[in-house]
């Protein structure tokens, strides 16, 4: 005879205890929430067919099993994001204020660092944001990458190291960054080229991704002096003549974003760097912003 299907309901109820957690891991190593849930689905299939009970650590297994399927699809979407059209930015969450309070998590789901993510090899990804954001122990990572403990611990090594190379300078507070947002806000619809000079670093780099689908630019633009008159006198400052550009809480941190019509058109996070800003990212493919429209809970 046959054994008797696990319980769903105790299942379910594990799963969804660790939901949260488990699309948090998945989000830092895709930077894609679509993806990310995708994850959860193909997570929560595996989970199903499995006795809870039979488990010893749950919240070890769940995680061994989204990040084994993060692995996989990040691979694929590496590959894919070599023909996207213009640069490719993360998927912006809405975020509430308990995320901006745990500095370490807020840092790990800034836009600025999600981009420092990309550099990494899938693998060292992995690692890095089970280790560094998670602190799973370096046995429960080799588990879940399928490698030793002691060839995790070197990438973790080499991957910390590159990270710490290019992350932001620095812990910007809340109230910093949106100082310099509401400044920078008042200096682009009034077309204040001055006054975003003194606000952007000499090289501040901005990306726009539109997906091929609506206007963006198609490389990044760096330094001040092309940067800042393009924000004056380009699209964005002709079309907050109309609408107003407005505060939001993305992927923890104060951010801009711009409705054209009641729709959502552009989120626009910064990076801030001793108080200036250096970098700018426009996300407008519309693709990518269905989760403006509402708060994503992130958790630890």
């Amino acid at each position: 005879m046959s054994q008797p299907a696990p319980s769903m309901d105790a299942a379910t109820e594990v799963f969804v205890a660790h939901r949260n957690l488990l699309f948090t891991v998945a989000y830092e190593m895709l930077g894609s929430a679509a993806d990310a849930e995708d994850v959860l689905q193909e997570t929560w299939l595996r989970w199903v067919g499995v006795a809870p009970g039979s488990v010893r650590d749950q919240r070890a297994y769940l995680v061994r099993i989204a990040t084994r399927q993060a692995l996989t699809r990040l691979r694929t979407l590496r590959r894919r994001r070599e023909s996207y059209v213009g640069p490719w930015l993360p998927e912006p969450l809405l975020t509430a204020s308990d995320v901006a309070e745990d500095v370490e998590l807020a840092d790990s789901v800034s836009m600025a660092m999600l981009l420092v993510l990309e550099t990494l090899t899938p693998t060292e990804r992995a690692v890095f944001v089970l280790r560094e954001v998670f602190d799973m122990p370096y046995g429960e990572i080799a588990e879940a990458v399928e490698k030793s403990p002691a060839a995790v611990r070197q990438i973790a090594h080499r991957a910390r190291a590159h990270v710490a190379e290019r992350r932001p300078r620095g812990t910007v507070s809340p109230t910093e960054a949106r100082g310099v947002l509401d400044a920078f806000r008042q200096a682009v619809e009034t077309g204040d080229l001055q006054r975003l000079f003194d606000l952007l670093a000499p090289g501040v780099v901005l990306l726009g991704d539109g997906g091929g689908v609506v206007p963006a630019v198609l490389s990044p633009v760096v330094g001040a002096q092309r940067v800042a008159p393009l924000l004056a006198g380009g699209p964005l400052a002709r079309a907050t003549a109309a609408e107003p550009l407005r505060p939001a809480q993305v992927n923890g941190h104060p951010a801009l974003t711009l409705r054209l019509g009641g729709k959502l058109d552009t989120v626009l996070a910064v990076r801030i760097d001793d108080g200036r800003i250096s970098g700018l990212y426009a996300v407008r493919n519309p693709e990518k912003l269905s989760r403006m429209e509402r708060e994503t809970v992130l958790h630890r």
